[in-house]
Order: structure tokens, then C-alpha cells, then sequence
């Protein structure tokens, strides 16, 4: 049996959720690849809590969080104000799982700065915040090599679907010419509404209540969530170093309702598109805004809980994959296929 000992920062939605997942699958773990995983720190924004003897009681972790509270609040071992990057930069682990929120307005932080330490300290880090892999891409890649562990972030593009994984894996040896996808799910959700005929107001209280968006929605609504995406798709798969600046970015919230009910009548559906075109030259002309998708397009038949992408290639024809996800598992679950890519 083969124990990990990890850290997990971030205690949100998707940090909570993989805390059952861990527990539903350690039998299967345990039986199946023999690999035990053990959480031995956490932290959330309130402070931390970190037990090397014993490791922390998933069923504690997620009744906490449940009920509200922080996780600075653990029998015995939580310490309120504990900054994760100090609980990062102390501990004693072999891997750290970061799923705090993004924060690119703050310089992606905490998040960078712990996905960094845990490198630098020859930990293995896994990863769906797009934060740190916006901003320092390049930098962290390098890190990870030069201390000969690995950084994985398949959960950072399309919630559970595996975008990043089948482009790096299966799309070896082809020259991509183009890579369309639709990687935001709050966005489909909240224009099919208008379409329905709610307004702004009532979609976007219905996208909140259903779990589809968070917040204010700005995030997603002005496609920076999109763009984001399609720069790591860019740097990860198409080996291109995009930035944000290089996208061309109009999100949903100008878009003109009648618009979206005009497409619905030629069977048309709208969605957020992200695509990178390669040029001549190597390099791609990369663009988000919100498309009509003909009914035959493949992603043009998208549901509301679902995201997709699709890669035209000069060898392998065209691959078109997509994730039918009507809650926040999968995104969570992303982080333990990570795990196992890592150490099975």
C-alpha cells in the first residue's frame, strides 16, 4: 500500500465535493491500484488545520464546511487566521491539491504563490484553478521540472470533461488547425433562459439558485472564465504561449435578446465559443464571443448542462468530445484522475 500524504487548500464547492469523492472511492483505491490518499492539512479563507500524525477526518472536513463553519475550527489541530500559503510553505507532504477561488484580478493569488512553494518544495501539485496557469504557465511548467515532480491541471478547462488530456495525449504527432469549444456551462444556461423568455434578472436568479452560476456572474457572463480556458488549452495543448491580451473577447451580457430568439427560430442555439485558428505563420488567432451554432456543428447540439470541444487535425480527422454534467462532481472528481495520473 502506497500512502500519500496531501494538502488541500481551497474548501468551496469543489474542494468540499472531492473530500466525499475521496471518501465514496478509498475502498476502490485501496483494493484497486493500492493507494491510499491521507489528508494531512487543509486551509479555506478563514485559516487552517494541519494533523501529520493522525491526518484530518474526511467526514469532519466536509460536516464542517456544511454546517458553515471554517476549517481553522477542526478539534484540536485547527488554527484560525493560518494563511494556506504558510500551511503550503510548513507542512510535510508529498502533494498538494489547490482548488482556491481563481482571483486573476489579485494576481491569482493565494493560489500561485501556493501551487509555486509546493513545486519549489518537490511536491507534486494538482490543480483546476486557472488563476496561477494564466498568469505563470511557463514558469510553473519550468519549476515543475527542474525539481522532477509533476503539475497537473486536466480540471481547469470544461469541468470534468478531459479537453486538456486528450489533447496532450491523443493529439500527439498532429498539427492542430483548429480548436473550437464551448468550456463555460453558466453561459449556455443563462441565454437558453432568456430564450425561454425570463428576464436578465430572473435568468440569472435562476442560474444562481440551479448551481450554474456563482456570484454576480461577471466572471462568466463577461467571458473572462472562457478566455482563461482557451489560454491554457492554448499553452497546454497547442503549444502556443497565449496570454489573456492575445484573446479576443466579447462575453454574453450585450447580446441582444431578440438575437437569441431569432436563431432559435432557424434552429440555431447560441453559445460562448472559444476558438484558436492556426495561421500561416504557427501561430493562432484566438477569439471568445457569444456564436449561433448550427443544429449539424457538433457542439451546436450542447445542452444546457453540458460543455464540449472539438480539434481539427491535419492526421487524426476531427475529435469532438463532451461532458453532460448536472453538478459539480466531475470538476471535483478531476482532481483525484489527476492523482492517479501521478501515481498509478
Amino acid at each position: 500500500m502506497h500512502t500519500v500524504n496531501f494538502l488541500l487548500v481551497g474548501l468551496g464547492n469543489l474542494g468540499r465535493r472531492f473530500c466525499q469523492v475521496l471518501l465514496e472511492k478509498d475502498r476502490l483505491l485501496r483494493r484497486r491500484y493500492e493507494l491510499a490518499l491521507r489528508l494531512t492539512g487543509a486551509a479555506d479563507s478563514q485559516g487552517a488545520a494541519y494533523d501529520s500524525a493522525k491526518g484530518l477526518d474526511l467526514n469532519k472536513v466536509i460536516h464542517l464546511k456544511q454546517d458553515g463553519a471554517s476549517i481553522a475550527q477542526y478539534p484540536d489541530v485547527g488554527r484560525p487566521g493560518w494563511p494556506a500559503a504558510e500551511l503550503v510553505a510548513t507542512a510535510e507532504a508529498d502533494l498538494l491539491l489547490e482548488v482556491s477561488p481563481v482571483n486573476l484580478k489579485q494576481g491569482a493569488e493565494p493560489g500561485l504563490t501556493c501551487v509555486r512553494t509546493a513545486l519549489e518544495r518537490g511536491m507534486h501539485v494538482v490543480t483546476p484553478n486557472k488563476g496561477p496557469l494564466v498568469v505563470a504557465y511557463r514558469e510553473l511548467h519550468n519549476l515543475a521540472d527542474a525539481k522532477g515532480v509533476q503539475l497537473r491541471f486536466d480540471g481547469s478547462v470544461a469541468g470534468g470533461l478531459p479537453a486538456i488530456n486528450i489533447g496532450q495525449r491523443d493529439m500527439r504527432g498532429a498539427m492542430i488547425h483548429s480548436l473550437e469549444a464551448v468550456p463555460n456551462l453558466s453561459t449556455g444556461y443563462i441565454m437558453d433562459l432568456l430564450v425561454d423568455g425570463l428576464s436578465w434578472d430572473e435568468a440569472l436568479e435562476q442560474g444562481r439558485q440551479s448551481g450554474a452560476l456563482e456570484g454576480d456572474g461577471s466572471w462568466d457572463l463577461e467571458g473572462w472564465d472562457c478566455a482563461a480556458k482557451l489560454v491554457i488549452l492554448s499553452n497546454s495543448v497547442l503549444n502556443y504561449p497565449a496570454r489573456m491580451d492575445d484573446v479576443a473577447l466579447t462575453g454574453v451580457t450585450g447580446l441582444n435578446v431578440d438575437a437569441l430568439q431569432a436563431a432559435r427560430e432557424r434552429g440555431q442555439r447560441y453559445r460562448l465559443l472559444a476558438q484558436a485558428e492556426r495561421k500561416a505563420d504557427g501561430t493562432y488567432t484566438l477569439s471568445v464571443a457569444p456564436t449561433p451554432m448550427p443544429p449539424e456543428h457538433p457542439l451546436g447540439r450542447l445542452g444546457r448542462k453540458q460543455m464540449g470541444v472539438m480539434f481539427s487535425t491535419d492526421i487524426y480527422g476531427t475529435i469532438t468530445a463532451i461532458i453532460d454534467e448536472t453538478d459539480p462532481v466531475p470538476s471535483a472528481a478531476t482532481m483525484l484522475r489527476d492523482t492517479l495520473e501521478i501515481y498509478v
